[in-house]
């Protein structure tokens, strides 16, 4: 499919989504904020209403009709997810409330058990603060030291100077895939092979990726990997955490309560295989089941389908940026199929603040990100307070970035008559 077709993918999807048909400020929603978080299709929003309405039960330990329909259904998308990125056990699945709970439950599972002075563990520069809060209190607790990888001159991972770092001391590396300020693509696979050399583990952080690009962990080799359903079409206060079977099993729990136990005495506990080791109390059920359809909703589209229209339209949106002279954009350009980077654009205009270009696109309709991206380190290293950011999905249209872009021109324009 090309984008100069009659029927685009979005044109196919756009009527799945409600929260696109309005408008903001007296014009037509653009919503260019995929990265913060995606739109729902009806067909999650059905699935979350039909299980209140019809099938409302705790999961697990009820023996009656209602309670075995939840628990096929909560199952029932571990198991999809679990082949969505190719997982090898459904049971390799944990739901978690976020992507940064998934990498606290590694951290304080693993980290704290594994980690001793002098062990290193090594980061990138464009980590989301959530791949890196964590891993700052686990070293301080354990004496582990963080080293980081910078960028290359067109602002992507360095893998020649990652070669440099990793050694016998390293004892995890875990880093961002898709770099939510950058849009860079890190080769994950070939750094989880370098440091499965040395012996150290591989956590992947897949927020940005998993929605967009086919993701197979089993051929990243990745010992972890996390990821967000609200950034997949799925609802907000669900996540999940991917982890190899063995080093699940070697971790001890990581909170305590009802499910995860086998037997409670009251001076010690067992606790219960995977997954639910990891899974204390009452879970996220019908969000759950929502990851679960939003799965199904993006496995009947393809993969392959959502990232090659993504690249078209990421070649499009860099083309007309770059004719914008105001503008600096950060990380690697696209090439000329849109492919090399995601479909997101950080950028700054000059003096004018990311939030006021933010507040300006707003009123005309235009759906932005302004600030930091929970990336504050990177905007240190590449020398900037703050950026403003387009992100781009499969329901997206060309002549939405022509919207933004005009309403972008307008903005600098007025902008530039104030400071000039």
């Amino acid at each position: 499919m090309t984008i100069t077709q009659e029927k685009t993918l979005a044109d196919k999807v756009r009527a799945d989504f409600p929260i696109l048909h309005q408008e903001v400020n007296g014009k037509p929603l653009v919503y260019f904020d995929n990265a913060a978080t995606s739109q729902k299709p009806v067909a999650v929003l059905d699935a979350i209403r039909n299980y209140y309405e019809q099938y409302n039960s705790n999961v697990h330990r009820g023996v009656h009709t209602l309670s075995g329909k939840a628990t096929d259904a909560y199952e029932g998308a571990r198991e999809k997810v679990a082949k969505f990125v190719n997982a090898t056990f459904p049971q390799e699945i944990i739901y978690t409330r976020n992507a940064s709970e998934a990498i606290n439950l590694v951290a304080y599972a693993w980290g704290l058990t594994n980690l001793q002075p002098g062990d290193e563990v090594i980061l990138s520069v464009m980590e989301h603060h959530s791949n890196l809060v964590p891993w700052q209190l686990v070293a301080k607790t354990t004496g582990a030291v963080m080293k980081f990888v910078e960028l290359t001159p067109t602002e992507e991972f360095d893998l020649e100077q990652y070669k440099t770092l990793v050694s016998d001391k390293t004892k995890l590396v875990s880093v961002v895939h898709v770099s939510n300020t950058l849009g860079c693509i890190n080769p994950v696979k070939e750094i989880s092979a370098i440091a499965h050399h040395y012996g150290a583990k591989v956590l992947i952080d897949a927020c940005q990726s998993v929605p967009h690009l086919a993701i197979d962990v089993q051929a990243i080799d990745c010992d972890w990997l996390v990821a967000s359903g609200h950034k997949m079409c799925a609802p907000t206060g669900i996540g999940f955490l991917y982890g190899k079977r063995d080093v699940l099993r070697a971790m001890p729990p990581f909170m305590g309560g009802g499910e995860m136990i086998a037997d409670v005495f009251l001076d010690h506990s067992t606790y219960a295989d995977l997954p639910h080791k990891f899974e204390a109390g009452t879970p996220a059920i019908a969000e759950a089941i929502g990851l679960g359809a939003a799965v199904d909703y993006l496995t009947n589209i393809g993969m392959d389908k959502i990232h090659a229209y993504e690249a078209e339209l990421t070649a499009y949106l860099f083309e007309q940026l770059r004719q914008i002279p105001e503008l600096r954009l950060y990380g690697p350009l696209p090439n000329s199929n849109g492919e090399g980077r995601a479909a997101l654009a950080a950028f700054t205009a000059g003096e004018v603040h990311p939030h006021d270009l933010s507040t300006i696109l707003d009123q005309a309709g235009v759906a932005i990100r302004a600030g930091h991206h929970c990336t504050q380190p990177l905007h240190r290293y590449i020398k900037a307070q703050s950026t403003a950011r387009a992100s781009l999905y499969f329901y997206n249209t060309r002549e939405e970035i022509d919207v933004f872009i005009a309403a972008l021109k307008e903005a600098i324009e007025f902008f530039g008559g104030i400071f000039g």
